[in-house]
């Protein structure tokens, strides 16, 4: 497989392919779609071509509601336009899955930087970026993880087999060519992040401790045997031509085709309260 391969494991909720959505105007039916039939949906874009709205939006302030004072406060403006274009893309993507205005979506953090709807528990949000990319996902099924790469990112494949390859993995690596080793080597480090994120323990879990099947995929003990987990999906996608976009979903049993709409999903008056009237905030130029 090359590095723009593509790996998609067959167990809990499957993941859909990524949707691109280039703007805030594009067309939201296939993440809708996707919500609908699967519970998961990931949508990725370009900081860039999220730009344009980061500057014209003529109320980014309350649209960006309790992330406002960090974008004021970042100096780099490259940064700070990055950091806006992603959290729009958050909120947008979440109001497309609950048919609501994004300004009525406010982001939280939980310890560690994990991204949450406040007053959603039922939506789990993913955030990953790197270079231009940045991708969300929201599942309503369970928990959701993400990370992205560019694919022709250069590493010491060495020292990566010895920090983040079980034994199994490495046997089964030793069968590929260097170019096909790389290869399956930047997929298993996505597929990894995006697990322990999903998990939220990020870096704290040894990527030595678990595994991936190279060929049948699936979660595997250091050992090669399959592991618990089946109510897990996992995919790898490649993306621009780039980039791969790693997915991780946890299937907790609840119905996929549930509806998302705002009214069974977040009592009106709640929303009313943690929303700011739409005259409290004046308009910010950018």
């Amino acid at each position: 497989m090359g590095a723009l391969g593509a790996l998609a494991v067959t167990h809990g909720s499957a993941v859909p392919p990524p949707v691109h959505i280039p703007r805030p105007d594009s067309s939201w039916l296939r993440v809708r779609e996707d919500l609908a039939d699967r519970g998961v949906t990931v949508a990725y874009a370009t900081w860039t071509e999220w730009f344009p709205a980061v500057l014209t939006t003529p109320r980014l302030k309350p649209l960006l509601g309790g992330d406002w004072n960090r974008y004021a406060g970042t100096h780099d403006p490259a940064v700070r336009c990055r950091f806006a274009a992603s959290r729009l893309l958050v909120k947008y993507t979440a109001a497309a899955a609950l048919g609501i205005g994004p300004e009525d979506i406010d982001i939280a953090y939980r310890l560690g930087g994990r991204p949450y709807l406040r007053g959603l528990d039922q939506i789990e949000v993913g955030l990953t970026h790197t270079g231009e990319l940045m991708a969300v996902g929201i599942s309503r099924v369970g928990r959701i993880g993400l990370d992205a790469e560019c694919a022709d990112r250069r590493f010491d494949l060495g020292l990566m087999r010895n920090r983040m390859c079980t034994p199994a993995e490495a046997a089964e690596l030793d069968a590929l060519s260097p170019d096909q080793q790389a290869a399956c080597v930047l997929r298993l480090w996505t597929l990894k992040e995006a697990y322990t994120k999903a998990l939220g323990q990020g870096m704290r879990l040894a990527f030595t401790e678990f595994g991936f099947g190279l060929a049948l995929g699936g979660l595997r003990t250091p050992d090669g045997a399959a592991a618990l987990g089946e109510e897990w999906a996992f995919a790898t996608h490649p993306v621009l031509g780039r980039y791969l976009v790693s997915a991780a979903c946890h299937d907790a049993g609840l119905d996929p085709a549930g509806d998302t709409s705002v009214g069974t999903m977040l009592d009106r008056r709640l929303l009313t309260a943690m929303t700011p009237p739409a005259d409290q905030d004046p308009a910010v130029d950018i």
